[in-house]
């Protein structure tokens, strides 16, 4: 199995620290490869928010930057973990240049059955909510999330806060290698399972073979599944899904 770390900060301290010694508990764990890929080493430049990406496709981005290696770098791991500190209260600002540049997997998630997980690295407060973050876009980008974690790194760092923070990244690999290891495809939550069928519903009405979304979805045969994946649906999520596709056909017709 691979997993693959994008560590958001310019400085190969804390949170890149952090990173490799997740990485190293991950390989105690099993047969494990992992690469930490330091976004600063790498050319990326700022969204103009053309929209071509999302309208079009993601192939006819202006801008011409290392994006393409690091998306293939996602797309060969089984595992991936965005660190980054809290800078302002938020992601780091190359973490956030990163994300935009795959605006575009939020419309078209595409990484299911991998498993993902953040760690945030800070000195005083505020974490938790870039914490939500992180997991917000693991889950929309199609992941298998593990909830990310928040590292305190305020210095001096006292001996009990590095085993604090020791502990912690422990307990997050194992959580992490164990949804590494099984290789499945989970029923989805109703939240998921809401967002997945009103908006291919409403994307199936309101848009047409001129957007790329729409060809993704048809190609993909969304348009007519259950979910993103092959799933079985109890019976109450399989009515509440059709509900949710009725419900998206009367806020269409509305507008």
């Amino acid at each position: 199995m691979k997993v693959t770390a994008f560590v958001g900060s310019a400085r190969k301290k804390h949170t890149y620290l952090a990173s490799e010694r997740f990485l190293k508990s991950l390989q105690s764990k099993g047969d494990v490869d992992t690469e930490i890929v330091a976004l600063s080493d790498y050319n990326l430049k700022t969204c103009r928010g053309c929209m071509l990406c999302l309208n079009k496709g993601e192939e006819l981005c202006p801008l011409k930057d290392d994006r393409d290696i690091l998306m293939e770098k996602i797309r060969q791991s089984d595992g991936i973990v965005f660190a980054t500190p809290n800078y302002s209260f938020q992601v780091s600002g190359l973490m956030k240049v990163f994300l935009d540049r795959f605006g575009y997997v939020f419309h078209r998630p595409e990484y299911f059955g991998k498993t993902f997980t953040g760690i945030v690295a800070q000195g005083v407060y505020g974490g938790k909510e870039i914490v939500k973050y992180l997991d917000f876009v693991g889950n929309s980008m199609g992941f298998n999330v593990i909830s990310s974690i928040v590292i305190n790194t305020r210095e001096p760092v006292p001996a009990s806060g590095r085993v604090k923070t020791e502990k912690a990244i422990e307990n997050q690999s194992l959580r992490f290698y164990r949804r590494l290891a099984r290789h499945d495809y989970p029923s989805p939550s109703m939240l998921k399972l809401m967002v997945f069928r009103m908006s291919r519903t409403s994307m199936k009405i309101v848009l047409n073979e001129d957007f790329r979304d729409y060809r993704h979805f048809r190609d993909q045969g969304w348009f007519d599944s259950d979910y993103y994946y092959p799933v079985r649906l109890n019976p109450v999520k399989r009515t509440i899904g059709w509900l949710f596709d009725m419900t998206a056909r009367r806020m269409a017709a509305q507008n």
